[in-house]
């Protein structure tokens, strides 16, 4: 994610969706003691939030920007006095992993894929004795952030990691890179719930920067055969099975659009834009996940069918 994705975020996220079962920013109940929170990407930058009360301890998936996990403590404060222990990290990008240290002064361990500490050891350089990362760049134009610590998880897992009380299971799991190279799903197999973080989103939120769209199509297919009846996806409302359908069927038309300019100089397919997100809008399943983000998606697409990069404009010398 370039560090300009965290100053325009809310901007660039700003985009209709399909209609929510609960407003934004609101608490929904999608089993027995299992929570949703849809966050307000606008103007906040929010990702949205899961929660599951066991029986002595709550297990928060994703940390949110500070701004975002402060929302979300009061609300699930106001439903169990049980402590928050973990804090799942989804992915390293920050509205799902900078809060990580208010959850920590709340004594929950952020836990996530090994693969998310590599990412963060790639990007979050500042952390680990190198130049600034992406985490100074963000704090550049988010108080939040300039006022907290960037905190890398430290209970790390490999292909799962499960919490079970007897009553409730979740199963982290990790299927391959897809939005990123350690995107891990929370996977509840008794109530057939699955949180996705970005690697299912439902609407025009996917940021293919740290990814792979090819791997993308092939790990969906992996996670669709835990066949699940409710997905919570990373921004935008909740919804069915047809979430990682339809997640999967845009990057496929994606995909098809580009091949049309295989053997192509990279300004024509870049001029085709337009053109490219009015067919894919033709498309009612798949219209709303084409967005702001689909110049950057095209030209990724292109590049992972062998194509170069788009001429980037000089920026003026100082």
């Amino acid at each position: 994610m370039n560090p300009a994705f965290f100053r325009n975020l809310p901007a660039v996220l700003a985009f209709a969706t399909a209609t929510s079962h609960a407003a934004v920013n609101e608490v929904e109940k999608v089993g027995e003691d299992v929570y949703f929170h849809e966050g307000e990407i606008r103007p906040s930058g929010h990702c949205n939030n899961g929660w599951v009360v066991f029986e002595d301890y709550v297990l928060v998936i994703d940390a949110n920007f500070p701004s975002g996990a402060r929302v979300i403590i009061p609300k699930i404060e106001a439903i169990t006095d049980k402590p928050v222990r973990f804090a799942f990290d989804t992915h390293h990008h920050g509205d799902h992993a900078y809060g990580n240290q208010v959850w920590l002064e709340k004594g929950a361990t952020p836990v996530a894929h090994e693969n998310v500490v590599a990412q963060m050891k790639k990007y979050e350089t500042g952390l680990f004795g190198d130049k600034p990362g992406r985490w100074e760049e963000a704090a550049k134009g988010r108080k939040d952030v300039a006022e907290s610590k960037l905190k890398a998880p430290t209970l790390l897992y490999r292909s799962e990691m499960i919490f079970d009380d007897g009553k409730h299971r979740v199963e982290l799991l990790h299927f391959g890179t897809a939005h990123t190279p350690g995107d891990g799903w929370a996977w509840l197999p008794k109530e057939k719930i699955l949180f996705s973080g970005d690697a299912c989103v439902n609407g025009p939120y996917n940021f293919t920067g740290d990814g792979n769209i090819g791997d993308w199509i092939k790990t969906l297919d992996a996670v669709k055969k835990l066949g699940p009846k409710i997905v919570c996806p990373g921004h935008g409302p909740r919804g069915g099975p047809e979430l990682l359908e339809d997640q999967q069927a845009f990057f496929i038309a994606l995909q098809d659009e580009v091949k049309k300019f295989a053997g192509k100089e990279p300004a024509e397919i870049e001029a085709a834009v337009p053109v490219i997100m009015a067919n894919l809008k033709k498309n009612e399943r798949i219209a709303r996940y084409a967005g702001n983000f689909l110049p950057a998606q095209v030209e990724k697409a292109f590049i992972e069918q062998g194509g170069k990069p788009w001429p980037k404009p000089e920026l003026p010398k100082k």
